[in-house]
């Protein structure tokens, strides 16, 4: 809900349920997270040095980073275990993936996605779908994947 953007809106209005797809964000402060995780205001944006740091970081780099190098590295979040928590840690790894956003945005959610395979939380085989362009037509092509990932048994994508 920390989100209301045109995308997240759209997202809101396709699947107000919840049940087309499981949704993760890429945070510009706390990196990838389940989209149901609550988070605090923040006023951070994602820049070129920060999503090279968040690529040469990985799958297993906390978010947010420490406020100091002489603090534990124990502060935030893990992208992959994030992502593996929305996988059932692997027993139900994504068939379908949109990655939806800028540029920077693409270019980290792309990078980190072998580390995913690689943790068994996304199908070898997995439809990836990149989502990126004017608004406008980004949430039209959004809606038509959420519309066209409607999953026969109940599983999400």
């Amino acid at each position: 809900m920390r989100y209301d953007g045109p995308l997240w809106r759209t997202l809101r209005a396709a699947d107000p349920e919840g049940r087309l797809a499981q949704v993760a964000v890429l945070s510009a402060h706390f990196g990838f997270r389940d989209a149901a995780t609550p988070i605090a205001d923040y006023d951070a944006r994602l820049t070129e040095d920060l999503a090279a740091r968040m690529i040469a970081g990985g799958v297993t780099t906390r978010w947010p980073r420490p406020p100091s190098p002489r603090q534990s590295d124990t502060y935030g979040m893990q992208a992959g275990a994030e992502i593996a928590s929305m996988t059932r840690y692997g027993a139900a790894p994504f068939e379908a993936i949109a990655l939806v956003g800028g540029r920077l945005y693409l270019d980290v959610m792309q990078a980190l996605l072998p580390g995913f395979a690689g943790m068994g939380c996304v199908q070898p085989n997995a439809r990836i779908n990149f989502i990126n362009g004017p608004i406008g037509r980004m949430r039209q092509d959004l809606r038509r994947w959420l519309c066209e990932a409607e999953p026969a048994g109940g599983e999400q994508p």
